[in-house]
Parts: C-alpha cells; structure tokens; sequence
C-alpha cells in the first residue's frame, strides 16, 4: 500500500529514487559525503542569509554601523552573522575538496554534471564576493573597487561597464545595492542549479574510487550510504559550530573592523582565504588585461578537464606519476594562496610568477603523461 501511494506521488518518486533506493556502487568512501555537506553548507547560508538580509540596510554611511550594531543589540544577532561569515569558508572548503575530488577519481568526464558543478562555482565565487562587500569595511570597499575596476579592460565597452555596477563615477550606494540585491538572488539559482546537478548525476549514477564500471555491483544508497552521510555532516557540523562559538574570527581579516574610508587606500589589499589563489594569479601578471583573462581562465579551464582527458581509464589511482602531479599541483593552489596574502614585493612577486605557470602547465601535462603511461603499459 505504502508502495503504492509512492508511486502515484511524484515527490514521493522523486524522493525515494534520489536518496532511498538510488543504486550506488558499493566501494563509495567518505570523499562522497561531499554531495550532501555542500547541501548542509546551502542550507545553512540560505536560512542564515534571510535572517541578515532581514535586518540590513544598503547605506555607504550606515551600514558598517548598522552590521555592528545587530551583532551587539539585537537578540542572536553575533551567531546569525558568524555562522553566514563562516559558513561562507565552510562552504568553499567541501566545494574545493569536491571539485578535487572528481579530478582526482575522473568525474569530470560526466561531462554534463561536471559541467553545471563549474557553473555552480562561478556562481558561488560571485556570490560570495558580493556578500563580502555588503558590511561596508575598509577591506570589502577596496576589495570591490579593484575588482570591478578589472572590467574596465574589457575592449570598448569596458569603461561603460564599469559605470554601469557602480551606478555612478565610484563605488556608492547604487553599487551596493546591486551587490546586495544579486547577492541576495543568485543562491536561489545555485540552489536550482543543484538540483539540475544531482538529476543529472543519477541518470549515469555515481562515479566511484576505482572509476570503473559498477553497475554489476551496487547496493540501495539507504541505509549505509545515509549512515556515513550522516556521520559527516554531524562531525563536520560540530567543527563548525565550534570555530562559530570560541574563534569566530580566526578566517577574517582586522581591516574588517575598519569602516571604509574612500580616501585611505588599505597598505596591503587581499580578498578572503578562498580567493587567494586567483588574486595571487591576477598580480603575477604585469599587464591588467593579461591578468584578468589569468583569473577568469584559472577557473574556466576546469570546463576543458572534460575534453582533454587522453588517459584510458578515469581514475588516477592506476596512474603513479599523475597522482604525483595532482597532488603537486594542490600543494601549488596552496602556495598561490600563501602568496596572494603576501606584499606584491619581491620575492614574493617572482615566486606567485613561477607558480602561475606551473599552475597553467598542470592541464596540459597531467592529460599527456596518463596518455604516455598508457602507451608505455600496452608496450
């Protein structure tokens, strides 16, 4: 009867093939709890999101005042904002770990629902970008004028453009109002392209660790998979809550406590830690428009991984010296953003050059030596 009712309610269909009787491979580990933590992560943003777009008021003048005065008056004001704050490094965490995740196993050659995960990134980074500006600092101030003023060397209609997000000659109200208002719009898109990006991985079903065919060996995802989903999300949730309650500030930076002042230029001007990385690429290179198509092709290429992979099978687990160079070119991410929190001096400038180009080499020589040790195997 139960069965029955299931199936004459399309919800219910819905509900039980995507996270009750979905077939999964059976050798899926702990690495696949990622799909369900960056479900958590939105969860938290949206509902913590609303609460603070509750309260806030677009103003140059008053909303640095306005940011500071609900997280010392108004009721849970503190929590609200730091568990958004973070919930915002929470995020990018379990979205970067997911998106190494499919390099590393060969999930990008679901070429569809790799696809619209590269969308939902690029639009997470606007998000979060925008949101960052809207408490009105001393960082998120220059932070927004350097970064918009990057369209300004788009050929032609740049300058026009540029004008167009400030809504005037300089970053004022009208910019954060658009900040404020995309910022408040786009995660209810990220939200639709989610659910686009699981139907879509279910068609084909899960990838697994060995990034063979599995079919001949899957078991419902209810009850073990739930189970392990579970304990993640409780595990990592605790961490969280723990950074949220006892070193909510451990991740921001001391020129957030500063209101802005158009007229005092910031001696050193970084975005937050998940940024690091692209900035760090954008000032290795001399020339501006050089350095804005650098950032927009750092996270563009991931929409090439799909059609350059040359290697036969999907997983770099049969692949020795890919893992080497995956593993090498994480430990590049890591160093482009040590070195996008550092002076644009020397020898940090030559360093950040170096680890550009090592940073661009990797999509071309990872794809290359899979295809060599493919040949040198079959030899």
């Amino acid at each position: 009867m139960k069965h029955q009712y299931s199936k004459n309610n399309p919800l219910l269909m819905a509900f039980d093939s995507t996270l009750v009787t979905l077939p999964a491979p059976i050798n899926l580990s702990y690495l696949w709890n990622l799909g369900s933590l960056l479900s958590m992560c939105l969860i938290i943003q949206l509902i913590s999101g609303i609460l603070l777009a509750s309260i806030y008021s677009v103003s140059m003048d008053f909303s640095f005042n306005l940011v500071s005065l609900t997280m010392e008056a108004s009721d849970k004001g503190w929590l609200i904002r730091y568990l958004h704050a973070n919930g915002a490094s929470l995020f990018f965490i379990c979205l970067y770990t997911h998106i190494g995740r499919g390099i590393y196993y060969g999930s990008f050659l679901y070429t569809h629902v790799w696809n619209v995960g590269v969308m939902i990134l690029l639009l997470t980074m606007a998000t979060a970008f925008m949101g960052y500006v809207l408490p009105i600092n001393q960082m998120s101030f220059w932070g927004a004028a350097v970064i918009t003023n990057l369209f300004s060397e788009i050929p032609y209609i740049g300058p026009d453009i540029v004008k167009t997000i400030w809504g005037g000659v300089s970053v004022s109200d009208p910019t954060i109002m658009r900040f404020f208002t995309f910022h408040f719009l786009l995660p209810f898109l990220s939200l639709a392209l989610v659910v686009i990006h699981i139907t879509l991985l279910h068609m084909p079903g899960s990838n697994n660790p060995l990034g063979i065919y599995s079919n001949i060996d899957k078991i419902s995802f209810n009850k073990y998979f739930s189970a392990k989903d579970i304990m993640g999300a409780t595990l990592i949730l605790f961490m969280f809550l723990f950074l949220v309650i006892y070193s909510p500030l451990t991740l921001g930076d001391d020129e957030n406590f500063t209101p802005a002042n158009p007229g005092v230029t910031p001696h050193h001007i970084q975005p937050e830690w998940y940024f690091l990385f692209a900035y760090a690429i954008l000032r290795s290179i001399p020339n501006k428009l050089g350095g804005v198509v650098a950032l927009l092709m750092a996270i563009m290429l991931l929409y090439v991984l799909p059609y350059s992979a040359l290697a036969k099978n999907k997983s770099l687990m049969f692949y020795p010296m890919n893992k080497m160079i995956f593993w090498t070119f994480c430990s590049i991410i890591l160093l482009l953003s040590w070195i996008g929190a550092c002076p644009v001096e020397e020898p940090f400038y030559t360093i950040g050059q170096v680890l550009t180009v090592m940073y661009f080499s990797y999509y071309l020589i990872n794809p290359l030596t899979g295809l060599l040790w493919d040949k040198t195997a079959l030899s």
